[in-house]
């Protein structure tokens, strides 16, 4: 009776787990079926009643306007522009940073620590204002290096903490032992640790273009004309002041999505386990 009753109580358990499961598919996939439904109807069927997902008026419209548009290509090409430089410049500081921290003491060591975890800690939207009036002091508004050089100050920090977390379970002795053989430290990180560390490199590269290639806030705010513009905002000029290209919007999401979602799924065994090997020691 025991045993029929704890079999029982597991079958449930897993019959509960798959339903949850499933629920959580459906309300995290729907919104974006709907959206990929919704890039393939005309604008007027987008709010048709009783809804459909599949329309009898499919349609390349919406995805015919954005290609055969200059305006909107350039929307794309400004965000792999920026997301592209700041991924590979972020990664080139937090490599030093974190390589610096890791295996070498120095003055106010600890006090930088602290800053770093301070800054990543401060949400971006309270630092708006001062931003705008420092890049504009610069001369860099309306620039790509702008953009890079604020984005860079919000990724950095998750980069220097996640790359030192790797760093420091990789043991010292590894490139201490390229150094008794005659080689410098800067050999030592980039042909020693450097490919050791490729899953945590990987790991903080995704996320960092994530957050680059997703960010409205700061690309609205320190650009003013449209060929600076990225994606984020071009999808927020299709809202016209007497009409919304709805079709065009869903289409222009797909498309700003499939970078992300190629580099996650290209490199989601790395992005998995650098997260989990930088989370052991920080």
């Amino acid at each position: 009776m025991t045993t029929m009753t704890t079999r029982t109580r597991r079958s449930l358990q897993r019959v509960g787990l798959v339903l949850g499961l499933l629920a959580g598919t459906v309300f995290s996939f729907a919104p974006v079926l709907w959206m990929l439904s919704s890039s393939f109807k005309p604008n007027t069927q987008i709010f048709e009643f009783p809804p459909r997902l599949i329309t009898e008026s499919f349609t390349f419209s919406a995805y015919a306007s954005i290609f055969g548009d200059p305006e909107k290509i350039r929307f794309f090409i400004n965000s792999y522009v920026v997301a592209g430089s700041v991924t590979l410049l972020t990664l080139f500081v937090a490599i030093l940073a974190a390589y610096a921290f890791s295996r070498f003491e120095f003055p106010f060591k600890r006090s930088l620590n602290v800053v770093i975890v301070s800054v990543q800690a401060v949400p971006p939207i309270t630092l708006l204002i001062p931003y705008f009036g420092l890049v504009v002091a610069l001369g860099l508004y309306n620039t790509y290096p702008g953009l890079i050089l604020t984005y860079m100050v919000f990724t950095l920090p998750y980069a220097i903490i996640m790359m030192t977390g790797y760093f420091n379970t990789i043991p010292r002795e590894l490139d201490e032992a390229v150094r008794v053989d005659g080689a410098g430290s800067w050999t030592a990180l980039w042909r020693v640790l450097v490919p050791i560390s490729v899953p945590g490199i990987v790991s903080v590269g995704v996320y960092t273009f994530m957050i680059a290639w997703n960010e409205y806030l700061f690309a609205l705010t320190l650009t003013k004309t449209t060929d600076m513009r990225t994606v984020p905002i071009g999808i927020q000029l299709l809202m016209g002041q007497h009409s919304y290209e709805w079709n065009e919007m869903m289409a222009m999401s797909i498309l700003g999505s499939i970078p992300v979602l190629v580099l996650f799924l290209f490199f989601q065994r790395y992005f998995i386990g650098g997260l989990a090997s930088g989370a052991v020691k920080s």
